[in-house]
């Protein structure tokens, strides 16, 4: 009974705050195009056919961020690629095409995998698997009981 009571107030609260007469706020003057037939009264855009392009990358050495992605549209067809440094010094890269049908990635690596052999903080993946200097770290049991 005690928590009900805190909790019905803060209710009261919350639904005695909101704005009586709703969200509607009206639309600055000037801004969009009344088109004919629009029934409304509220301005309606003109369609127009998607055409853009962009491009950016980035490339921080000091903390092996390297990445970028371009891509261009027109109506429905769009072309692009992305990549991205991986840490075993290969480049990852995804070139695609997107039309009415979908989404058509094509996936490449360029250089060949690097791994580090030191114990310090090097770049790469550790190595390890068959034919790796380094065997498992831990080795499972049965649980103890």
């Amino acid at each position: 009974m005690k928590v009900a009571v805190p909790m019905v107030l803060a209710g009261l609260a919350l639904a005695s705050a909101a704005p009586q007469e709703g969200y509607n706020y009206p639309t600055p003057e000037g801004q969009g195009l009344l088109l004919p037939g629009a029934g409304s009264g509220q301005p309606q855009y003109p369609s127009a056919p998607a055409q853009y392009s962009f491009q950016w990358e980035v490339n921080h050495p000091a903390s092996n961020n390297m990445y970028g992605h371009q891509e261009q549209r027109e109506n429905d067809n769009t072309q692009g690629s992305y990549y991205v440094q991986l840490p075993d010094s290969r480049r990852l890269l995804v070139e695609y095409y997107a039309d009415a049908s979908g989404y058509h990635p094509t996936i490449s690596f360029e250089g060949e995998a690097q791994f580090s052999t030191g114990s310090g903080q090097g770049q790469g993946y550790p190595q390890t698997g068959p034919g790796s200097a380094q065997g498992p770290s831990q080795s499972y049991g049965v649980p103890a009981k």
